[in-house]
């Protein structure tokens, strides 16, 4: 059920996306008097799912889920029509178009992505406002994972600043120390000032790891659930089961009782657990995954101050904007990472499969919204990059042909298109590898 609630998220969300991106290549198309013979939401190649005909436009749905198309006659693209380009230009062509104009439909798309972002952005705001946990009302201090502790950082600590400077949200710690390629964490640890510095080599297993440093939280463990592989369910445990203490400790911390289980693969834990108000001892073995494969309830109501930031319509636009002008400029950070040979992010690139892992479990229109609006960002930021059969790779053929007021032959751009589709496939086939082998792997 989980996977089909996150994959109707990502299909619905994705739709959305590639619909306004092509509309903003449409309308300018129409604008500019261009014929539009097709628009598409997925491609169709032999057959459609549906079509029908209005004008001089066919709109149809594909059957292949790879992204959508606007087909704008005269001009090179992924339909590949070169009988049409072997006729002489048409007034209603995009060939005859003024570059200017062709320059405007061909930004539209990326332009429309990023309005739809602010738009989604807004309303966001201005229907649920921003709420988050402000670094310095983390009472508990921080737990963290293996990379974690060998960056230097201790289940406890408390942050005080990255690089000298407070980090307002909590949850943005760790993007603002990847990001901006942080030096050193200023943390009190036992009430004592310390200052860990982040190492260069520690960054990949940065990358790599979700959870470096999460909230720390008190005990409480209530089964709600098993996993499939479960030590816990086959010890004889149920549903409902309330663990008390395990070898004999109570705990103060949630991090204290993962760490020892961590610290116990391969051997036998004691759980005393309360069922229906009777406490029961049970022995259970510990498998390599240092894990009891259960699914406790979590529930922080009341236990930390979160901040609500509530905004009004007018409001809502100016913070809506900032919004997305701060996601471009995180997304491109990220981007940048890709080419630092030392961070071995390429390794992370992820396909559909972990686009659609970052939607929840349960349908959340806010956070649907959200993800929505940073994944129009990441498209249009994709779109405009400089690589043939994008729309980045018309725009650099036609600042050429602007500054220089040469035109690119279109045997010229036929070929560059047939590069940058072969580009965009093998981009596209290592990503999805990539998520494949983080599957097969466990790591999903």
């Amino acid at each position: 059920m989980v996977i089909l609630i996150k994959a109707a998220q990502l299909i619905l969300s994705l739709s959305i996306l590639v619909i306004i991106h092509e509309f903003g290549h449409f309308i300018f198309s129409k604008a500019f008097k261009c014929r539009v013979e097709k628009f598409y939401l997925f491609f169709d190649p032999w057959f459609a799912l549906f079509k029908f005909q209005k004008g001089e436009t066919e709109y149809g749905i594909g059957w292949l889920p790879l992204g959508g198309y606007v087909k704008i006659s005269g001009m090179i693209d992924e339909s590949m029509d070169k009988e049409q380009m072997k006729l002489p230009a048409e007034p209603w062509e995009f060939r005859s178009k003024p570059s200017w104009q062709r320059l405007i439909i061909m930004i539209g798309g990326v332009l429309f992505n990023l309005i739809l972002a602010v738009v989604l952005y807004s309303a966001v705001l201005f229907v649920w406002g921003d709420q988050y946990l402000p670094t310095k009302n983390a009472k508990y201090g921080i737990s963290v994972s293996e990379t974690g502790k060998e960056m230097g950082l201790r289940n406890g600590d408390k942050i005080v600043s990255v690089d000298g400077k407070e980090v307002e949200d909590f949850n943005k710690i760790v993007s603002v120390i990847i990001l901006n390629g942080a030096k050193t964490i200023e943390v009190q640890r036992n009430e004592e000032p310390v200052t860990v510095q982040v190492k260069n080599e520690i960054i990949p297993k940065l990358l790599k790891d979700r959870y470096i440093i999460a909230l720390r939280i008190p005990y409480a463990c209530k089964v709600i659930g098993f996993g499939k592989d479960s030590p816990a369910r086959d010890a004889g445990m149920e549903i409902g089961d309330e663990i008390m203490t395990i070898n004999g400790s109570r705990l103060q911390f949630y991090d204290q009782f993962t760490d020892t289980l961590a610290a116990s693969k391969g051997k036998v834990v004691s759980l005393l657990i309360k069922r229906g108000g009777v406490e029961k001892t049970f022995a259970v073995k510990i498998k390599e995954a240092g894990v009891l494969g259960i699914q406790r309830e979590y529930n922080m109501a009341g236990l930390f101050e979160f901040k609500t930031i509530n905004y009004g319509f007018f409001e809502s636009i100016p913070a809506g904007i900032s919004k997305g002008y701060n996601a471009v400029g995180n997304y491109l950070k990220q981007f940048k990472l890709l080419f630092a040979p030392e961070t071995k992010a390429y390794e992370s690139l992820g396909g559909f499969i972990a686009i659609g892992n970052i939607f929840p479990s349960v349908w959340d229109w806010e956070s649907f919204w959200n993800l929505t609006a940073f994944l129009s960002i990441i498209l249009a930021v994709m779109n405009i990059l400089p690589i043939p059969a994008l729309d980045g790779g018309h725009v650099l053929f036609l600042l050429f042909e602007m500054v220089t007021g040469r035109k690119p032959s279109d045997k010229f751009l036929e070929y560059a298109q047939i590069v940058g589709m072969v580009i965009l496939f093998s981009l596209l086939l290592y990503a999805n590898g990539n998520d494949l082998l983080k599957w097969y792997n466990g790591k999903f």
